[in-house]
């Protein structure tokens, strides 16, 4: 049984599962954002951060002289480049190089782990993910609907690339790419928040995803699918892109996270999500 037509071309990103096109778009920007965002994403700088260019207060003999300003800082659009290249150390795969080459990557990816934190969907900044494949269900004799095991095939690619990160060379790499995150992050995030603490809320968001056994039973909801559980319909936007990856992927995705917040050192999540 193929997935209805939707009815509404912005529909509720809670009703899950959806239309291929969106499903692994969405698991893949969850992937990125959560996983390679904070690693591959964040490899921005390839040396040790300089020291910020002091301007010395003009010497009494030349306090009518002009004070040459400091030099700018590279922008967040022109670092695209830095990224495409110390992202090929966090992985070889060749999708992955594929995956990158969209402008404006550091804020792209800082808009999305602050859509995962916030349990949103990230699917407006990470677009360019779109796959061709369609979300299938299984209709049994009775009727009762159940995901197809090729609609979680579809991501099979995904994890793969993922389970190749070295989340150890994201952690020694962090350091040194706080300047750009924190001023990309800055532009969208309360005053005083600082990214640690949300890409830490981004993580502990999708590894607090179930994994579930068996198949997973859905309904039609209007020109879309929701799943029968209430438990896994009360989900999160972001934890529902996540849980529609198939329990193998999710197993995967959770493990790599979790190295990847060992690595990186990132704060506790203070309270419960």
């Amino acid at each position: 049984m193929s997935d209805p037509t939707p009815t509404d071309p912005t529909p509720n990103l809670e009703e899950a599962p959806k239309s291929g096109s969106t499903g692994k778009l969405v698991a893949m920007g969850l992937v990125v954002a959560a996983a390679a965002g904070g690693a591959a994403y964040l490899g921005l700088r390839s040396g040790p951060e300089m020291p910020p260019a002091v301007v010395e207060a003009p010497k009494a003999e030349d306090a009518g002289a002009p004070v040459a300003p400091a030099a700018p800082e590279e922008s967040l659009p022109e670092s695209d480049g830095r990224v495409r290249e110390l992202a090929s150390r966090m992985s070889e795969a060749e999708e992955l190089s594929k995956w990158l080459q969209e402008k404006d990557l550091v804020r792209r990816v800082t808009a999305a782990v602050n859509n995962v934190a916030a349990g949103d969907s990230p699917r407006m900044v990470l677009g360019f993910l779109r796959p061709a494949e369609a979300f299938q269900v299984v209709e049994a004799q009775d009727k009762t609907l159940t995901i197809d095991p090729k609609s979680h095939a579809r991501y099979d690619l995904v994890a793969r690339v993922v389970d190749t990160f070295d989340a150890q060379v994201a952690g020694s790499m962090y350091r040194d790419l706080k300047p750009l995150i924190d001023q990309a992050h800055r532009e969208i995030a309360p005053p005083g928040q600082a990214f640690d603490s949300t890409f830490s809320r981004a993580i502990h968001h999708l590894l607090a995803v179930p994994v579930p056994e068996g198949a997973l039973e859905v309904r039609p909801h209007g020109g879309f699918y929701v799943y029968v559980s209430p438990e896994l319909e009360g989900l999160s936007a972001a934890q529902k892109h996540l849980l529609r990856m198939g329990p193998q992927n999710i197993r995967l995705i959770q493990a790599k996270l979790r190295e990847l917040q060992q690595a990186l050192g990132l704060p506790p999540v203070a309270e419960r999500e």
